[in-house]
């Protein structure tokens, strides 16, 4: 007699199954999905609100620091110094996060930052050009950097990174030329220019002391942040970041979206310059040395994501008030300037490993 296939036997049910499974087994399951579960709910947090991260770690960072160091570090006079310390990393962050967000880098924000500032006070102090067209022509300098990144990196096809390489030594070399490695004294900018130092004009506010450059940087931070999420412009930016090749298709022209992305961070460098000059209140080649690397580190730490399409402006604010308070806390705590270098440099690889982490999210 022919024996019956495998075919014709019932099929199990699960509750077979579950005769099959061991309790332990089957309790441990059960835990196990429930774990992934809450790991995946987390991770699509993280996706969903990517400054979440650094706005804790702001939290607990200043929470630590009152800790250690006391009262005198949580004070509105402390923080609103901080404030003022991380002004100009916050501005050009502002600029990289445009950049960022585009998938690209640039690596000339700083040196362009510097060059426009030459120009300025050069054009008024030396050469005696009226300061109400000096600073516009600081401003247009620094949109013309900008066009020339946009423009190398589209028509050219160039990686933004090599670009801004590039031009990072040509915009360097072009400031030692025309300032003469030349600075130009407080004294001097002052008598003839004060208006670009009204930047560094502080306002008391209790105790505290908040420039003029600050709320610069705060508006623009709003500007842009609106320009970002409520325009169609902004969110032609965050769809060229996630796969340009879709955006075009759909319609972008993302060249031309690229090259005002830059001529705008170029813009945005400039009022920089302003505010470094009025942070500074002179007019020198060698101030904002490592300019180009703190913004960059301000953008990554708040949460904007190296590989483009997903960030914030507010985030960058947080990552450049994180760096500013380890910097003040460990100051404060009588540690050596090289071991707040060592903190936001681990800072850095921490934040760059969670938004892989992140990235790989699972829909």
């Amino acid at each position: 007699m022919n024996q019956p296939t495998d075919a014709a036997q019932p099929a199990k049910t699960g509750d077979d199954f579950e005769n099959v499974l061991p309790a332990g087994d089957a309790d441990v399951a059960v835990f196990d999905e429930d774990d992934k579960s809450i790991v995946r709910r987390l991770h699509h947090f993280l996706h969903a609100y990517p400054t979440a991260v650094p706005f804790i770690v702001l939290i607990v960072t200043i929470g630590v620091f009152s800790l250690i160091v006391g009262e005198r570090f949580f004070t509105p006079f402390n923080m609103s110094l901080v404030l003022q310390q991380v002004t100009i990393i916050g501005t050009l962050g502002i600029a990289q996060t445009l950049i960022i967000l585009t998938a690209g880098i640039d690596l000339s924000v700083g040196a362009i930052m510097i060059l426009s500032s030459i120009v300025m006070g050069r054009l008024a102090v030396v050469s005696g050009v009226p300061v109400f067209l000096s600073f516009p022509i600081g401003l247009m300098a620094g949109m013309a950097c900008g066009y020339l990144n946009g423009a190398l990196v589209t028509r050219l096809k160039l990686p933004p990174f090599i670009v801004t390489l590039g031009t990072w030594s040509i915009f360097g070399a072009l400031v030692l030329f025309y300032s003469k490695s030349q600075s130009l004294r407080q004294q001097d900018v002052e008598a003839v220019a004060s208006f670009l130092q009204w930047m560094g004009t502080a306002i008391p506010i209790g105790e505290a002391r908040l420039t003029y450059g600050s709320i610069l940087m705060l508006a623009l931070a709003a500007l842009v942040w609106y320009m970002l999420n409520r325009t169609a412009f902004g969110r032609h930016i965050y769809a060229i970041g996630d796969d340009p090749d879709a955006a075009r298709l759909s319609g972008i022209n993302t060249n031309r979206t690229l090259v005002a992305v830059y001529v705008i961070a170029g813009l945005i460098c400039a009022l920089a310059a302003w505010i470094l000059i009025g942070r500074i209140g002179a007019v020198s080649p060698n101030s904002g040395f490592n300019a180009n690397l703190d913004s960059i580190t301000a953008v990554v730490i708040g949460g904007t994501s190296l590989f483009g399409g997903r960030g914030s402006i507010v985030g960058t604010l947080i990552g450049a008030l994180i760096v500013g308070v380890f910097r003040s806390g460990l100051a404060l705590a009588g540690l050596d300037a090289l071991w707040q270098e060592f903190a936001v440099g681990v800072l850095i690889i921490v934040a760059v490993a969670s938004d892989q982490w992140i990235r790989r999210i699972s829909v």
